[in-house]
């Protein structure tokens, strides 16, 4: 048996590590959307929070991703300090310094033993004059790099590690303002300076020409015709070109502001000596200065503190300077993140750099969640703001039935053959000889089976009358249901409404996807009562407002059920007694608690039109106390309707499973009530 052969790789964000879909992310915001009614705080809270997908791998939410950021940053300024900076470059002087004294000492050594004394007198005053200079350098970089650069080297070596010590330094200045212009700017070469400084001018001048508003992509195009060998990174606009320098200038700004007031006056004093170019000081002034006024939401009076033992060279910090700032800007991105789609903005190879590979593929996955449920059809982006689309409402209404229909087993549903048939609609998958009055529903395979069974083989098969067999049907009973939910501010309070609420959903998708050719009404009610859309339920909800208006609840429902046909029933759910009332002349309604005789006799007066007009009252109690148990059994026994004492854990299951028995039972009776 051949074993088979894996291989593993880091990953870089092409491989598949996450299996995300539509359904899954709906899923994972179902009861936040039935809580808050808010798609967009609900995608929000997901992307704060993160999740895990169905392969048990876990997305991490941006809560995780600021405190491994936050960590990221900390663990760097705890381990480095920018002592080393400044250090680095007095280390590289010193030690070039003492092979000047040794080259020195060889030398006069040298002359000692030629015998020659015009040669030893020369040597020795030479001698003295240069171990004068080297003993009178000032202690500050900027004085000592001055001093050396116009001091004659004894050694050829100590002058070629000073030159390139030189070139080096001013390519890392440069480098952090310029980036691909370090080489320009730190070359000696005249012609090669010119040029920096002339695109250093044109630059200024466009943009200058662009905080004006002044500027054409025209302008633009000219001046990369003529200074694009600056730009390797191509950028596409003025706006693209001069954000990355101001990002660059700000760090560098940020390397100073962290410093000492020794060390920043160090570097800034070197600073000056390695880009003595007047011209190129002011045209380098100038850029910051205009850099900064049009970009002023950069903070560029951000400083850092490092506190940690490892001295840093220039190079090194000014590399950690930028990984800062790289971290400092991901941070801003996921703290004003509003929707999914702003963390598209993300450099996921940056991120990857900073926080490693599963913050990287963290940050890809929660980027394309709203995108993914737009292209399933669950969303749509309406002037800036998320809102659900029919399908949205239909699979939350089915989220929301599969996960309680998954708590009950099968056959307390009732799902077996049913014994009675007769008229409608509803197929049964079983099968009779025609008879006359029958629907005429012909099932052609067994009306030609029967044909040929009778007949024979052969063609052409002749069909009589006695052939024909038909489809059973169902008998089809159309029921009209209210569902009266409890919006008062106790049904949070108590952690009721999120399973009402659910049952609502999983009510209209019952009715809607199973029972079509029945009728779903929808009335929410506190203090007052108010008719609900299907559209309108995911986002319904609780009233700021205290006060169980059940009265004006029935009064609804009941002019609801007034227009429709068929059997009709009210569905109430509800963790109060009756406490408002409205008047006849009132316009706002009563309200008091605990409850009055005059709310209590209003909602009585309403049942008994509700009893008149054939509707029953079905209520389903949460947190019951006894008086709302003694109200509720009241008022059932007066309309003939049933009282269900249930918690939100259970709500679910009473309240399907009643109504699906009840539907089975109006089909075993063939239409008539069923108490």
């Amino acid at each position: 048996m051949t074993r088979p052969n894996f291989r593993y790789s880091r990953w870089d964000g092409t491989q598949v590590g996450f299996d995300l879909d539509a359904d899954s992310i709906f899923g994972e915001i179902t009861d936040d959307l039935l809580y808050h009614g808010d798609l967009n705080a609900a995608l929000r809270r997901l992307m704060q929070q993160g999740f895990e997908d169905d392969d048990g791998n876990r997305v991490e939410g941006m809560r995780e991703l600021m405190e491994r950021l936050r960590d990221a940053r900390q663990e760097r300024l705890e381990n480095a300090n920018l002592g080393g900076v400044y250090d680095e470059i007095a280390d590289a002087l010193r030690e070039l310094v003492d092979q000047e004294r040794s080259a020195l000492d060889e030398r006069l050594d040298e002359a000692r033993q030629s015998g020659d004394e015009r040669r030893q007198e020369l040597a020795e005053a030479t001698n003295t004059e240069k171990h004068m200079h080297l003993d009178m350098l000032p202690s500050d970089l900027a004085g000592q790099v001055q001093s050396l650069s116009s001091y004659a080297f004894e050694s050829s070596e100590a002058q070629e590690r000073f030159d390139e010590l030189m070139e080096q330094l001013r390519e890392q200045l440069a480098q952090q303002y310029f980036d691909q212009m370090a080489g320009a700017m730190s070359n000696p070469d005249p012609e090669a300076m010119q040029r920096t400084k002339d695109m250093m001018a044109a630059l200024n001048e466009l943009l200058e020409k662009h905080q004006r508003g002044d500027d054409t992509p025209e302008d633009f195009q000219q001046f990369m015709e003529e200074y694009g060998e600056f730009f390797p990174e191509d950028p596409q606009d003025v706006e693209e070109l001069l954000r990355a320098m101001a990002e660059r200038m700000a760090n560098m700004q940020a390397m100073l502001n962290s410093m000492s007031p020794e060390q920043r006056a160090q570097l800034q004093g070197l600073a000056e000596q390695l880009l003595e170019d007047m011209d190129l000081a002011f045209l380098s002034s100038q850029l910051g200065q205009n850099l900064k006024e049009m970009f002023p939401q950069l903070d560029w009076d951000k400083q850092y503190d490092f506190d940690g033992d490892n001295p840093m060279g220039f190079a090194e910090a000014a590399q950690m300077m930028a990984e800062l700032g790289d971290l400092d800007q991901l941070e801003n991105l996921l703290q004003n993140a509003t929707q999914p789609g702003a963390l598209a903005e993300a450099d996921l190879e940056r991120a990857k750099e900073l926080l490693g590979d599963d913050a990287a593929r963290s940050l890809e996955q929660m980027s394309k969640l709203a995108k993914q449920l737009e292209e399933a059809g669950l969303i749509q982006n309406k002037e800036g703001r998320l809102e659900l689309t029919p399908r949205g409402l239909r699979k939350i209404g089915n989220n929301a039935l599969d996960d309680l229909f998954s708590k009950l087993a099968k056959d307390k549903l009732g799902r077996h053959d049913m014994s009675s048939f007769g008229t409608g609609h509803e197929r049964s998958h079983d099968t009779k000889p025609y008879e006359w009055g029958d629907p005429f529903n012909l099932h052609i395979e067994k009306t030609v089976r029967n044909a040929v069974r009778r007949n024979g083989g052969g063609t052409p098969v002749r069909l009589t009358p006695d052939d024909f067999e038909v489809e059973r049907t169902e008998t089809v009973v159309r029921s009209s249901t209210v569902l009266m939910l409890d919006l008062s501010l106790s049904m949070p309070m108590r952690e009721n409404f999120l399973p009402a609420k659910k049952v609502a959903m999983a009510l209209h998708a019952l009715i809607s996807g199973q029972f079509p050719q029945d009728y779903l009404g929808l009335v929410g009610f506190s203090k007052v009562a108010h008719v609900l859309t299907p559209e309108q339920l995911p986002e319904v909800s609780w009233d700021y407002d205290y006060g169980t208006n059940m009265q004006h609840g029935f009064q609804l429902a009941r002019q609801l059920l007034a227009k429709q046909s068929g059997t009709k029933q009210i569905i109430m759910i509800t963790d109060g007694e009756p406490t408002a009332h409205y008047e006849p002349g009132m316009s706002q309604p009563y309200f008091n608690y605990p409850p009055v005789q005059e709310t209590i006799d209003a909602t009585v007066r309403e049942v008994i039109r509700c009893t008149k007009d054939d509707i029953r009252i079905n209520t389903f109690m949460l947190d019951a106390t006894s008086y709302l148990k003694h109200f509720i059994e009241r008022i059932s026994k007066m309309n003939g309707g049933r009282a269900f004492f249930t918690t939100p854990e259970t709500l679910g299951d009473y309240v399907l499973v009643d109504f699906v028995e009840h539907k089975r039972a109006l089909r075993t009776s063939g239409g008539r009530r069923v108490s």
